[in-house]
C-alpha cells in the first residue's frame, strides 16, 4: 500500500518504520527538521514507569504502559546502532517533610499493582535495600519505595536510531513540509491508500479539546553522581523526576504547566528542578547545565490518548501527554491492528474516539 505519515516525532517515526518494514510504500510530511526539535520526544526522559504513572492517570494508560515495556527490547532490536534502554527498576524518595504525602502515594501504588502481574509489585526500602540499589543516597533517605519492574530508554538515541532504519528502508521523508487536515483529504483523493496523522500539538486546530501542556526539563552532566535508576522524588506541585542516562548525563523534570506558552524556562521553575536535584545528592552542585529545555505535551480531553477516523483509511493518532515513550508500542501496534482490520487492542486500551 501506498501510506502517508504526517509528524516525525516519536510515532510518527515508529509507525513510518514498521510499515515500511512490513513492505508499504512510505511518505513522511514533517513541519520541523530532522533534528527533532519541533517534537515533545525529544525533550522527554523516557521513563517506562506504567506503576509510577498509576497515581496519576487511569488504568487504559498503565495498561498501555505494561504492554509496550514487553515490546520496547524487540522494537529496539530491529533497529541499527546503539539505544540504551534499561529495566532496574524505578526509586520512590521523599523528605521528612513530605512523609503525609507520600504515605497516601505509597497505599494508592500497592493497590494498582494488584491489576498487574506479581513481578510489578512494589517492595518497601528499608536503609539496607536503599544501600544496596542507590549507594550514594542512602546516607540522606532512609525509606521509599522500589518499583522493580520499571525501566527507561534513551530518547535520542532511539530517535536517531529510528531515523536511520527509516532512511535504509527509503522512506521519502519530506522535512519542513507542514501539512493540515484538508492536505490529508488531498492526499487520499491523489493515490494514497492510507494517511495517519500523528502530527502532536501541530493538530490542535483539527482536534476539537486538543491542546498543550507545557513541561520544562532540564540535562546536566554530573560526573560527582553515580545513581543507575530513574529516581521521582515527592513534589507538592507535581510529579517530579531525575533519569540517569549513560555518561553521567542526568534529566530532571518536569513541570507541568496549562499553557501553551513556549517561551524559556522560568526562573522559578528552573531553581525548584534544581534545588530538588541538589536535595536528592549534593553532587549536583557541581553539575554543568547541559540544556534548559520547553516542550508541549499533545494532551486530549482527560489527559487520555486517542484514535479517531476521519474515513475509513485516514487516522488521527494523538494525545500522548507525558506519557508518550511508555504507551508507544501499544498504540503503535493499536494502529496497525487497525490497518489489518483488527480493533482488538484499539478497544482494549479504549483509544477509539469520536471526540
Amino acid at each position: 500500500m501506498n501510506c502517508v505519515v504526517l509528524g516525525a516525532g516519536l510515532m510518527g517515526r515508529l509507525l513510518a518504520h514498521a510499515l515500511a518494514a512490513a513492505g508499504h510504500r512510505v511518505s513522511v510530511h514533517e513541519a520541523a527538521g530532522e533534528d527533532g526539535t519541533g517534537a515533545a520526544a525529544r525533550v522527554a526522559a523516557s521513563m517506562l514507569a506504567p506503576l509510577a504513572e498509576s497515581a496519576i492517570t487511569e488504568w487504559p494508560v498503565v495498561d498501555m504502559g505494561h504492554y509496550s515495556l514487553q515490546q520496547w527490547p524487540d522494537l529496539i532490536a530491529q533497529l541499527p546502532g546503539p539505544v540504551f534502554f534499561q529495566q532496574l527498576g524505578t526509586v520512590l524518595l521523599w523528605h521528612r517533610q513530605d512523609a503525609l504525602q507520600a504515605r497516601l502515594l505509597v497505599d494508592k501504588l500497592h493497590i494498582n499493582s494488584r491489576l498487574l502481574p506479581p513481578d510489578c509489585k512494589p517492595q518497601v526500602l528499608d536503609a539496607d535495600l536503599l544501600q544496596a540499589l542507590e549507594p550514594e543516597l542512602s546516607n540522606k533517605f532512609q525509606q521509599g519505595l522500589w518499583l522493580p519492574s520499571e525501566g527507561q530508554l534513551d530518547n535520542r538515541q532511539l530517535l536517531a536510531a529510528l531515523l536511520n532504519a527509516m532512511q535504509a528502508l527509503h522512506i521519502d521523508i519530506h522535512w519542513h513540509s507542514a501539512k493540515s487536515l484538508e492536505d490529508l483529504t488531498a492526499l487520499h483523493r491523489y493515490g494514497a491508500d492510507w494517511v495517519f496523522d500523528c502530527r502532536g500539538t501541530g493538530a490542535a486546530n483539527e482536534w476539537p479539546g486538543l491542546r498543550g501542556v507545557r513541561g520544562e526539563v532540564i540535562r546536566l552532566h554530573a560526573p560527582q553522581v553515580h545513581i543507575t535508576r530513574p529516581v521521582r522524588l515527592m513534589h507538592p506541585r507535581y510529579p517530579l523526576y531525575i533519569a540517569p542516562k549513560q555518561e553521567h548525563v542526568f534529566v530532571i523534570g518536569a513541570t507541568e504547566i496549562e499553557s501553551d506558552d513556549t517561551s524559556p524556562a522560568s526562573v522559578r521553575s528552573t531553581l525548584e528542578l534544581l534545588s530538588a536535584a541538589y536535595s536528592l545528592h549534593s553532587g549536583f552542585a557541581e553539575a554543568r547545565i547541559l540544556e534548559i529545555n520547553t516542550q508541549l505535551r499533545p494532551a486530549l480531553q482527560h489527559n487520555l490518548p486517542g484514535i479517531r477516523r476521519i474515513d475509513q483509511r485516514c487516522l488521527q493518532i494523538n494525545g500522548l501527554y507525558r506519557h508518550g515513550f511508555l504507551i508507544a508500542p501499544a498504540m503503535l501496534h493499536a494502529v496497525l491492528g487497525l490497518v489489518q482490520g483488527d480493533t482488538s487492542l484499539a478497544e482494549r486500551f479504549q483509544l477509539l474516539t469520536d471526540d
